[in-house]
């Protein structure tokens, strides 16, 4: 289970009319900490410079590397929390219910944030009870990355893989796998456990929670098939310990990754992987596919980093002046010419920035990218984009840490071995309906 519940058990609730904001706007000389966030591209640096011509009496202070919730919540409980932080938007409801975030309905209002420029999806996963408690960056969306060569060797032209098709899908996978001397040599169909249950289940008709977010659904018999459905795809390449040992080996993101070795036939995932690829492997024989529900309908499991405003942060009104600019459609637009003019410059395929923002992206895939002449890429934006209005989320709870942390140690309980898959998830459903009912009391 998480720890993120015992961690906040000293931390007071918000009163219902705090939020960010509440006072006049920020003053023209002060200062503002971030966490959780780097500048480790021209994405980041873009609209940072925006900040800091547009704020130029701030002094910034960024505490570069990935979010700590250790450091975190340790600051928060000291009194002195950074002002701004970066961070999963699959975090955002327990934060939010226990008071270690601030809503920024106040913020919102007053620099005249148009929120309806965020997808619907990503909206969703920034709002709890009501109110907004932070902001969307990116736009994750799941598709299928096929190696071709893999599929043509099992006799199989790549644009037709159906994931709507189950059957035909585990007898692909099968076709795909390559074992030899007891070794894994090239792992079939990577469902990607247990991240990605959520999407199985989806794809099954089902919900992993309640709309509202007060009810755990883990034993629906529809979310017991896809996990069965799943993990058997799982056991038959080999097995999870094997297949596990064999992954980790792999380089998603630079010039040897796993499809131009030729040691994935096909895989579930983020589009920034075939960004990645875009960057490192221009070459790479890929097709990226749509996932389908078992009607044949799209879906997309989306995700994604937000920012949000701690509690008792010193400058809340500089916190949400930054948080509009580095989510504003004209940033995120900056930002996206910089990385094409990049790209172009050392002679790069770009795939486009894929942002939260809904009229960014209009502008950036309508006017800025370019078809680079590399098919399997050109046409996996359109397969991307087409893609973005059938995103949805697991809805946020009081208990959103606890309840991802007990359905995800179900699965790898099951993959391993070391629990009966009904047993796992009545397990993960008993532990998060006990940690919603204590986030909510």
């Amino acid at each position: 289970m998480s720890r993120l519940a015992p961690a906040l058990a000293g931390i007071l609730l918000l009163s219902a009319c705090g939020g960010v904001g509440g006072g006049g706007g920020p003053s023209a000389a002060q200062s503002l900490s971030t966490m959780g966030f780097g500048l480790p591209d021209e994405i980041a640096t873009v609209r940072v410079d925006a900040f800091e011509r547009a704020n130029p009496g701030v002094a910034l202070r960024m505490n570069e590397g990935a979010f700590d919730e250790q450091a975190f919540l340790s600051a928060i409980a000291a009194g002195n929390p950074p002002d701004v932080v970066y961070l999963g938007r699959d975090r955002i409801g327990s934060y939010a219910a226990r008071g270690a975030i601030q809503p920024l309905d106040d913020c919102l209002a007053r620099e005249s944030i148009p929120t309806g420029d965020f997808y619907p999806a990503a909206r969703q996963q920034v709002r709890y009870d009501g109110r907004w408690f932070a902001l969307p960056e990116f736009y994750n969306s799941v598709v299928l990355i096929v190696n071709n060569k893999a599929a043509r060797e099992a006799g199989v032209d790549p644009a037709s893989i159906d994931t709507s098709d189950w059957d035909a899908l585990a007898s692909l996978a099968k076709k795909l796998t390559k074992i030899e001397d007891g070794k894994v040599r090239r792992f079939g169909l990577h469902p990607k456990l247990p991240e990605f249950l959520p999407l199985w289940a989806k794809a099954n008709g089902a919900d992993l929670l309640s709309a509202d977010g007060r009810t755990p659904r883990l034993t629906d018999p529809k979310v017991v098939e896809a996990l069965t459905y799943a993990a058997g795809l799982v056991e038959s390449q080999g097995g999870w310990r094997r297949l596990k040992a064999f992954t980790d080996t792999f380089d998603y993101f630079g010039e040897a990754n796993p499809f131009v070795k030729d040691q994935l036939g096909a895989m579930l995932s983020e589009q920034f992987v075939i960004s990645a690829m875009a960057g490192s492997s221009p070459d790479a024989d890929i097709t990226v596919l749509p996932v389908k529900d078992r009607a044949g309908n799209p879906i997309n499991y989306v995700g994604g980093n937000a920012w949000v405003v701690p509690k008792g942060a010193a400058n809340p009104a500089m916190a949400c002046r930054w948080i509009k600019t580095m989510t504003a459609a004209d940033t995120w637009i900056a930002a996206a010419k910089a990385r094409q003019a990049k790209r172009t410059q050392e002679n790069k395929v770009n795939i486009g920035t894929y942002t939260g923002n809904a009229r960014a992206d209009e502008v950036i895939f309508g006017q800025i990218v370019r078809p680079s002449g590399r098919k399997p890429f050109d046409d996996a934006v359109k397969t991307i984009r087409s893609v973005w209005g059938a995103g949805f989320s697991v809805p946020q709870t009081a208990a959103s840490a606890e309840f991802r942390s007990a359905w995800e140690n179900a699965v790898s309980r099951v993959l391993t071995g070391r629990q009966e898959l009904r047993a796992a998830l009545e397990q993960a459903q008993s532990e998060s309906r006990a940690a919603i009912a204590k986030a909510t009391s």
